[in-house]
């Protein structure tokens, strides 16, 4: 199964970071956002991305070429140019870097990568949010409920200390905590081809007509997430973010808690089979 990532958009909220590089590229201890996002869906089993580019698509596209390289020990023939990578951090990952516009929309770059979706079941999210998102049981509950989309609610981190008051006596003070209320649209979609046609164009935006009309039919759902959410859209959420890796403590770092318990997942993923009726059996 692919994963489709935006990695198109001008990043304008942040534009401390993004004058000379796409937010996907914003790093976090050392490494973009985006590689982040990527560890995440392969600590699940999930290696194959799309991901479409925008906005200073040719950094993404040199980082990706470069990848192996620059996180390898290296043998260099200096006579023929031969350079030979060994002993390092060699990823499994096949990439598709599609150009997918400077100005197109959300929905038009979604709409743009689903022909090299294989015509099948597909994750998409956004390149520049990280989760612990459990992706096993959010596929799960995509293919029980057998409709064409289901995003991830959240509640996000509220951006104030939240307190709760006895008469004028605070009597309970938590910094920043997740909010209680108020879900969101957190991304981390799961998506059936057919979504395709709810898009009008480039000019679309996802979040608007496409899932107002998936909802008006009764075929998107919300897998609810009750744990560790975060977009980095500022230089706030940056910083936060990059606190939370410099403690030890990223709760998006799946890949070191899980990488027993889920390095099996994508051959468990792949003996669920759809049937024409929405059923799914396992073999």
């Amino acid at each position: 199964m692919k994963v489709g990532i935006l990695a198109g958009g001008l990043g304008t909220r942040i534009s401390e970071e993004t004058e000379n590089k796409p937010k996907p590229m914003v790093e976090i201890g050392s490494q973009p956002i985006m590689w982040h996002i990527m560890k995440h869906y392969h600590t699940y089993g999930f290696k194959d991305f799309v991901i479409a580019l925008g906005y200073k698509g040719h950094v993404i596209k040199k980082y990706m070429v470069d990848y192996c390289n620059l996180n390898s020990n290296l043998t260099v023939e200096i006579g023929n140019g031969i350079v030979q990578p060994h002993s390092g951090d060699r990823l499994n990952w096949t990439v598709d870097l599609i150009d997918t516009g400077l100005s197109t929309n959300t929905g038009g770059r979604i709409k743009r990568l689903i022909p090299y979706m294989g015509n099948e079941t597909f994750m998409m999210t956004w390149g520049d949010g990280v989760s612990n998102i459990n992706l096993n049981e959010l596929l799960a509950f995509h293919r029980k409920h057998g409709k064409l989309a289901t995003l991830t609610a959240v509640r996000p981190p509220a951006r104030f200390g939240h307190l709760e008051f006895d008469g004028d006596q605070i009597a309970k003070f938590s910094e920043k905590p997740q909010t209680a209320e108020g879900w969101i649209n957190g991304a981390f979609f799961v998506l059936e081809p057919e979504v395709y046609d709810y898009i009008d164009g480039d000019d679309t935006q996802f979040e608007k007509e496409p899932l107002e009309r998936l909802a008006a039919d009764g075929q998107l759902m919300a897998y609810k997430h009750d744990s560790f959410w975060q977009c980095m859209d500022t230089l706030r959420d940056k910083k936060r973010l990059e606190k939370m890796w410099d403690s030890g403590n990223a709760p998006w770092k799946t890949w070191e808690e899980n990488k027993n318990n889920y390095e099996n997942s994508s051959h468990w993923s792949q003996r669920l089979h759809r049937h024409g009726n929405g059923a799914y059996v396992t073999h």
